[in-house]
């Protein structure tokens, strides 16, 4: 990624930090759960093989934490993580599967609170602190911290929450990331994502030949727009009170019941997403920041993955 590095460098001004170091860095937030850059920085300082890693010698100055958030812009804006994430699943090649993955969704708080989801034309009486009795929605209500951030709950019972969704395609054989993306939360994003990703291989001439999912894909224009992309789809049937789009033609054959028993594997994935790296709730706001951080976060988790894959040394 020389090439991509060096058209980040300044032709003039002060020196700044290296766009290879703040790379590094925001790996290891990610691999050592590193809740801010003020931390982060802190560490750095006292730890020679974090300095080793992120490129300082020893004698060298750390960088200030206000410094390494305002330039990590840079990396935002050239689209860093994407061309990042393609890199690492090309070390990953030799232990991903070509024909079988899952897909699935996962719920991410926004930096907003509650608070901030107020009426779109201001008429909201005071500060917007008491809803009790109010009925909120998210075509008449926006977050006046993050305005693309959606009032959204995943699951009955569970509450409403300021969210975007994250969405990962899986490869059966091992459980690496294959396709990331955040999008705003809503009813068909999930499903929306899904069909995205699935595209998005086969454009780079990669071969699908089945697609796992949980009950929310179970509808008649995913499993559709699936089987017109000549692959297979083995979602899960959801039965209750409704017909499954999914008939005996697919659960038939064996490799649907192993699917099944595959689909477990994505949960590990956004395990570690959110319980090491700290993606549960992001720390920037406005979808092109998610999406950039939950694609650099799934870079991470290959890279994170693909040691334990190798054959030990003699």
């Amino acid at each position: 990624m020389s090439k991509d590095f060096d058209a980040l460098y300044a032709d003039s001004g002060r020196h700044s930090i290296a766009p290879e170091r703040l790379l590094r860095g925001l790996l290891l937030q990610c691999f050592y759960s590193i809740r801010s850059e003020r931390m982060l920085v802190e560490q750095i300082n006292y730890s020679w093989l974090f300095r080793w890693f992120v490129g300082l010698d020893m004698d060298e100055a750390v960088w200030n934490h206000a410094v390494f958030s305002k330039n990590r812009e840079r990396l935002l804006q050239a689209d860093i993580a994407r061309k990042f994430f393609a890199l690492v699943q090309e070390q990953a090649r030799p232990f991903v599967s070509d024909e079988h993955f899952t897909v699935d969704g996962t719920l991410i708080e926004a930096w907003a609170s509650q608070k901030s989801f107020q009426k779109k034309d201001g008429s909201d009486k005071g500060d917007g602190s008491n809803f009790r009795g109010q009925r909120r929605r998210n075509d008449t209500h926006q977050s006046k911290t993050d305005p693309e951030a959606k009032l959204y709950r995943k699951g009955g019972g569970q509450e409403s929450r300021m969210s975007y969704l994250g969405h990962v395609l899986v490869e059966n054989r091992n459980g690496l990331i294959v396709g990331a993306m955040a999008t705003t939360a809503d009813g068909f994003a999930e499903r929306d994502a899904a069909l995205l990703m699935v595209h998005e291989r086969r454009r780079q001439r990669e071969s699908i030949r089945s697609v796992g999912a949980d009950k929310g894909y179970d509808s008649r224009d995913f499993v559709k727009a699936l089987r017109e992309m000549n692959v297979r789809p083995h979602v899960s049937q959801n039965n209750n009170g409704r017909r499954s789009a999914i008939d005996t033609r697919t659960t038939r054959h064996e490799s649907y019941a192993i699917s099944q028993k595959k689909r477990p594997l994505i949960e590990r994935t956004f395990g570690w997403m959110k319980a090491v790296a700290g993606i549960r709730q992001v720390k920037l706001r406005g979808l092109a920041r998610v999406d950039w951080l939950f694609v650099l976060t799934a870079a991470a988790f290959n890279l994170w993955r693909i040691p334990r894959l190798k054959p030990a040394e003699a």
